[in-house]
């Protein structure tokens, strides 16, 4: 008896790696099965026909300004960040200047750190409002944080993004839309805060729940400017994305959740119609690695509806979160052709804004969550 018991358990601890591969391969098929329907099903066709006649003065005049603030932010100030005294003071001051250049009443609101080394400093985002003409209690945030990691200058990440917002900001100045838009700088988004309280982003949603304020959407940027049209540029978080997505990095990713698809949809959609710059939509659970990886973060974790827009970072710039993250990298061309479909999708979500939540992925998540969480460790 002992004996056959024995066996039994030897022959169960045997079958246990196959147990455990099975599992990860359902959940990739899984995985593969309901992002390619996603994409097939919902993501918007290229469509350029409302593409905008830019003169090449234009392209020119707003590369041009948008190099100089990415300059700037990595060269003339650097790294930023609060492991190095003062730099984020001085960056957040620079902000509250562009912005007032810009016209605009900017306000400064200072949050205090709660954890670590670096309990009871505090941190200032800065923020530019544009009431909205009909239905200025609604609010659609645009958001980008300022901060680096310790010893890059972060021209990528995060100047490339910082640069849009103050480009954005300046556009729509004497724009206004139907409802209000705040274009906010947030601090610390950056280890050792990223997706903590501590984080900038996280204490700001947390205090526009507290105050009540009616915060419709939020977009959040994060590293913008890397591309490269070499084969095999862009790789994907997990096996069987890059079958169904491009394997040159030379367009930009709308990324979601699945509950926020119809958002992320609307704003993909007004982006491909006045953008020559390729653009992608997906929409992923938030356990799949770089779903959830910026400010957009902590707007979900305070049930606001939220997208992020980038390059996908890690996933393609050889120079994320290194010194080399320099504005020599950046291909300014690539992020202009950005900024002018960044303007329709604020000009979409602002103009005629409706929120629609996508509850038909939540099964695909749950059973996504079930066959993956406990083997995800091993695809990281």
């Amino acid at each position: 008896m002992n004996l056959r018991s024995s066996a039994h358990r030897k022959a169960e601890r045997e079958r246990l790696p196959w147990i455990s591969l099975g599992i990860i391969l359902a959940g990739l098929f899984l995985l593969f099965t309901i992002t390619f329907t996603t994409w097939w099903l919902f993501m918007p066709e290229r469509d350029k026909s409302d593409t905008e006649p830019f003169s090449d003065h234009k392209v020119l005049e707003l590369a041009s300004a948008l190099e100089e603030d990415v300059r700037y932010l990595s060269e003339e100030i650097g790294e930023r960040n609060m492991h190095r005294s003062g730099t984020m003071a001085i960056t957040a001051d620079w902000i509250e200047t562009r912005m007032e250049e810009k016209r605009y009443n900017a306000q400064r609101e200072t949050y205090r750190l709660s954890r670590g080394v670096y309990s009871g400093q505090t941190a200032d985002h800065i923020i530019a409002e544009l009431p909205g003409t009909d239905q200025p209690d609604e609010i659609l945030i645009i958001g980008a944080h300022y901060d680096t990691v310790p010893g890059s200058p972060g021209a990528n990440d995060n100047g490339s993004a910082v640069a849009s917002l103050l480009s954005l900001a300046g556009y729509f100045l004497d724009k206004p839309q139907r409802i209000t838009i705040r274009f906010v700088a947030f601090a610390n988004e950056e280890p050792p805060f990223f997706k903590t309280e501590d984080m900038g982003s996280y204490a700001y949603a947390r205090e526009l729940s507290d105050r009540g304020e009616n915060v419709v959407a939020m977009v959040s940027m994060d590293g913008l400017g890397f591309y490269s049209d070499e084969p095999g540029s862009q790789s994907y978080p997990l096996p069987g994305i890059g079958w169904i997505y491009p394997n040159r990095a030379n367009f930009i990713a709308f990324v979601t959740r699945f509950s926020d698809l119809s958002l992320m949809k609307r704003s993909l959609k007004a982006f491909r119609k006045t953008s020559e710059l390729p653009a992608e939509g997906v929409a992923l659970p938030g356990l799949v690695p770089g779903t959830d990886w910026s400010d957009h973060w902590s707007f979900w974790q305070h049930d606001i509806p939220a997208f992020l827009i980038t390059d996908t970072l890690p996933y393609r710039d050889p120079y994320y979160h290194t010194a080399q993250d320099l504005a020599e990298n950046i291909d300014f061309k690539k992020l202009t052709l950005l900024n002018f479909g960044l303007r329709s999708v604020v000009k979409e979500l602002a103009s005629n804004f409706f929120i629609t939540k996508d509850f038909a992925g939540l099964p695909g998540q749950f059973l996504l969550r079930l066959l993956l969480l406990p083997t995800l460790h091993l695809l990281e």
